[in-house]
């Protein structure tokens, strides 16, 4: 059963906002009583803690399964990106924002999370580029590696990319660009330019 609520409060959250949802919006969802809910979960928070990071596991799983499909690491970055705006949004509901404002330490926590999960990815991503000859040599990967997600943090950020003027998928497309043509070859840039307009990216 306490696998089935945080399923089932999952989709509620992702679709209404972790803030918006009660615990009798999923009560009621579930066609149970509210009582079941708070024997597994005493108090919201935890459901909404347990909720995310069952949420965050399914990403990582998906990103590691783009990273070993992938045919090089430009299209990788793409991919995840693309893979990201499925669960990022510019609405006010959406889960990043409330958890960024209702939740700020879950979501440091989850930041934290996600950077031990996918740090290494990340830097093998860089070091098959650099093998390829699409990333430059001279790249300190773990250098590089960190600021990454300091930056993914840093456009995700809503104080200072206030939902109101900036949309999440130009920011990511953005970043996404900054990135690749600051580690990029001559080879690497020409590959990327390719991309573009053959995927319209």
């Amino acid at each position: 059963m306490k696998k089935k609520i945080v399923d089932q409060s999952i989709q509620l959250f992702l679709q209404y906002g972790y803030k918006s949802v009660t615990m009798d919006d999923i009560a009621k969802h579930m066609g149970v009583s509210k009582k079941t809910i708070y024997v597994h979960f005493p108090t919201k928070d935890e459901l909404v803690e347990q909720s995310a990071v069952n949420h965050l596991d399914g990403i990582i799983k998906k990103i590691n399964v783009i990273s070993k499909q992938s045919k090089d690491p430009i299209i990788e970055l793409y991919q995840i990106k693309k893979e990201a705006l499925n669960h990022l949004s510019s609405e006010k509901n959406s889960p990043q924002y409330q958890l960024q404002k209702y939740y700020p330490s879950l979501y440091s926590k989850l930041k934290e999370k996600e950077f031990s999960a996918l740090s290494g990815l990340f830097s093998n991503s860089i070091q098959e580029g650099i093998q390829t000859g699409i990333f430059r040599k001279d790249i300190d990967v773990d250098f590089v590696v960190r600021i990454f997600f300091n930056g993914i943090r840093g456009i995700t950020n809503i104080k200072l990319f206030p939902i109101e003027i900036y949309k999440i998928e130009d920011l990511l497309l953005n970043f996404s660009e900054y990135h690749l043509r600051a580690l990029c070859t001559h080879e690497g840039i020409i590959k990327l330019e390719n991309y573009k307009k053959e995927m319209d990216l």
